[in-house]
């Protein structure tokens, strides 16, 4: 049975259908093409041709024209709509013209840097021009890093390496720096939050090593749709590029389907699981053979849907079905193997996390599956996008999850498809990033005074760092003085370098995946039940100084999930403001001390707690910015919320302002967290708060700071035509952690802070 008759029998079943709160249909879209522009060398013309080019998508015309004309552009277009031709072009245009030209590609991940080198050499080849071409990373082996430096026409990495690899070691590195004329940032919108922040100061002090060598290259940007795409390139290259966005690509008839779990328990506000309804519609298509990804938020949910999909196939593996998973932990060449098998069509189906929402060529799939809203609208298009990649007719289903961003956003999809997808937000000038920078740099190259002179605050770090003897000044000059070399202290992705590796002594201590630092108190403690690849480890020691995980194989009928204790204290107040008779709202800097506590077994197929342990776990501590809102002492008193049932609604009331609020600043589910305090020990007062879960912050609390009567009304219309009747994870959260009257009491309490109530 075909894709099209399937959603020909899903339009007619009613059964079906009444799950579904949207249905909206994309109509297909014919190509727009322009004629090669004259500036083309003739011989890359040629090549194209050969491989059934003969005219480029409009998008494309106009990157190649633009950047000719010596500006630098951000190309912005969907998924699979040809983006590599734009930068690949003059690049390679460039090079033949000028032998001694060289270029810089950057992407977020080593995966995606091989994939688009494969493209790369295949246009090489067949262009029979001697054009060098390699990837320079953590992966390439010494012996061959020497010809890269010296021979490299076009040198393909990634931003850590640049940082940690490449800029501190420039003086090896004299034919590229001198000759630079193109730098490639490839998925902009991938750098945001903390990464966004350090690339930009990576970037920063590229130019600077560029100028020093008397170089000014071009950029060439591309990007996934999101709400500033020239804003966001131009914070991270230093200066606004020209925005690219007339998309002449063609795209099949899509469907995108909304799919909201009946729901089992009216009381509660229970739905049935979203992860066993995704592993049900996903099967109906597996065994029809069309191929199928799934995307799940986390990695535990990716290998319990895996283990589903496997048990309920497992019949069906002789007629060519074959499911695999696909997550950061997996070791390369497990994950290179699985890209080579969606594309050649070995792998039928794919479980994923947002590992492959960037574009690694995994060939053309039909069927995108997302398990609960993935956390931004560019992340949902994104992962869309990856079905219907050869203009054909694709179908995206989102399956909502009861939490109340998820039934938010079934009531009102017009979030989804009539709003502008999120801003990407960094802050590059972040303190702890900044001078972080500043010593690399300082490493690099010493600081003369009119570098600094427009920027005071570089000046005052500056003379902090030479007061602490890791920089020396002479005159107007800052030299490096420390014996340390900075870039190896500085983790461009998180507060903590270190990866967790896991070692299986079932199989003589073989490395079967890694977890990063943050992460090992969830999934790696004593007695946990590491699910890869569908299979079954129990950890058995953890050597948190060691930075190791021991497993073991086993077989058992659950898996485990951990619960964290978060406190939270405020270190600072940047702005506050008296809102309602009493009440004040604030943004500043705070501090969060995490500990792993419990852990609880969850039985396979009916999701029941089966069991639990006690852990002792290190703390972990993050300072980062909040955003909160302190109530008068006696509110609970004012608004005839009894006593037993205040802490309850205040909870509930943390919950509702948490879940919606990263649809208010248009940032990622989980770069945000709440909280909340009876008597909080900064206000002493009845207190909620909502921070970010990102070291040092990115400004996302002082944009909640700003809109929050917005956020307060979103959240009070969503509670109150909630139809459950005391509250439920898709409004408060469930009567058992919010109390019996937890709903009317949350109400309340939003009635008062948008002044709807007198006092």
């Amino acid at each position: 049975m075909t894709l099209e008759q399937i959603i020909d029998l899903l339009q007619t079943n009613k059964n079906f259908n009444k799950n579904i709160s949207h249905w909206q249909t994309f109509p297909a879209k014919e190509a727009r093409y322009v004629d090669f522009p004259s500036s083309l060398d003739r011989r890359l013309a040629n090549t194209l041709g050969e491989k059934g080019i003969t005219q480029l998508y409009t998008h494309q015309a106009d990157a190649v024209r633009t950047v000719s004309e010596g500006r630098d552009v951000v190309v912005v277009t969907p998924t699979a709509s040809g983006k590599t031709l734009c930068y690949n072009l003059p690049v390679l245009n460039e090079i033949l013209e000028n032998p001694d030209a060289r270029s810089l590609y950057l992407f977020p991940t080593k995966a995606l840097s091989q994939d688009q080198l494969a493209e790369l050499h295949d246009l090489v080849d067949k262009l029979d021009v001697d054009i060098k071409t390699f990837t320079y990373d953590g992966d390439t082996p010494h012996t061959a890093r020497r010809l890269i430096r010296s021979a490299g026409h076009i040198v393909v990495s990634n931003p850590d390496m640049l940082h940690a690899g490449i800029l501190p070691h420039h003086t090896k590195w004299i034919k590229l720096f001198e000759n630079l004329r193109f730098v490639v940032i490839d998925e902009v919108h991938y750098y945001r939050g903390v990464f966004g922040s350090h690339m930009a100061n990576v970037i920063k002090r590229l130019r600077r090593i560029c100028k020093f060598y008397g170089s000014n290259p071009q950029f060439i940007c591309c990007s996934a749709t999101i709400a500033n795409p020239d804003e966001l390139a131009g914070r991270i290259i230093g200066r606004r590029p020209v925005l690219i966005d007339n998309n002449g690509a063609p795209s099949g008839e899509k469907h995108f389907l909304m799919y909201n779990p009946p729901v089992v328990n009216p009381q509660l506000g229970i739905r049935k699981s979203a992860v066993k309804e995704a592993a049900r519609l996903a099967k109906s298509f597996l065994r029809q053979k069309i191929q199928t990804i799934v995307f799940a938020h986390y990695r535990l949910y990716v290998e319990v849907l895996l283990t589903y999909l496997q048990r309920e196939l497992k019949g069906d593996f002789d007629q060519g079905i074959k499911v695999a998973g696909y997550r950061g932990g997996y070791l390369p060449h497990e994950r290179r193997r699985i890209e080579r098998g969606l594309r050649s069509g070995e792998i039928t189906g794919v479980v994923s996390t947002n590992a492959l929402e960037l574009g690694i060529d995994i060939g053309s799939l039909d069927v995108s599956i997302i398990v609960g809203y993935p956390g931004t609208i560019a992340s949902l298009w994104q992962q869309s996008g990856r079905a219907g990649r050869m203009s054909s007719i694709s179908l995206t289903i989102m399956v909502a999850n009861s939490s109340a961003i998820n039934q938010f956003l079934c009531g009102e999809p017009k979030y989804i498809f009539q709003r502008t997808p999120e801003s990407g937000i960094i802050d590059p000038d972040n303190l702890i990033i900044k001078t972080n920078h500043l010593k690399c740099a300082a490493f690099e190259l010493p600081f003369d005074e009119e570098e600094y002179a427009d920027d005071i605050g570089s000046g005052k770090i500056l003379d902090y760092l030479a007061s602490e003897n890791v920089l020396h000044r002479t005159g107007d000059r800052y030299h490096w003085s420390s014996d340390i070399y900075p870039a190896q202290q500085v983790s461009l992705r998180s507060a903590s370098p270190d990866n967790f590796v896991i070692l299986n002594r079932s199989n003589n201590s073989e490395v079967i995946g890694e977890v990063d630092y943050f992460s090992a108190p969830i999934f790696l403690h004593p007695d946990a039940i590491y699910l890869h690849g569908a299979r079954q480890y129990q950890v058995t020691e953890l050597d948190w100084d060691g930075k190791k995980a021991y497993v073991k194989e086993v077989d058992t009928d659950y898996y485990t999930d951990a619960e964290t204790k978060t406190d939270l204290k405020v270190l600072r107040v940047e702005d506050e403001e008296a809102t309602s008779d009493d009440s004040r709202k604030h943004w500043g800097e705070v501090t969060l001390t995490c500990t792993t506590v419990l852990f609880k077994k969850i039985k396979f197929e009916t999701h029941e707690n089966v069991g639990s342990g006690e852990l002792k776990m290190p703390e972990l501590e993050m300072h980062t910015n909040g955003f909160w809102y302190s109530f008068p002492g006696d509110i609970a008193y004012r608004l005839e919320i009894a006593g037993a049932q205040f802490g309850g609604s205040l909870r509930g009331l943390a919950n509702v302002l948490g879940k919606i609020a990263p649809l208010w600043v248009m940032c990622d589910s989980r770069d945000l967290r709440s909280i909340s305090h009876v008597r909080a020990p900064f206000t002493e007062r009845p207190t909620v708060y909502i921070y970010e879960n990102i070291p040092g912050g990115v400004g996302l609390s002082e944009k909640l700071y700003s809109q929050s009567d917005k956020l307060f009304e979103a959240c009070r219309q969503h509670v109150r035509t909630c139809p459950c009747p005391s509250g439920c994870p898709a409004c408060v959260g469930p009567p058992m952690e919010v109390g019996d009257d937890g709903k009317n009491g949350v109400i309340k309490l939003l009635d008062y802070m948008l002044a709807l109530v007198p006092v």
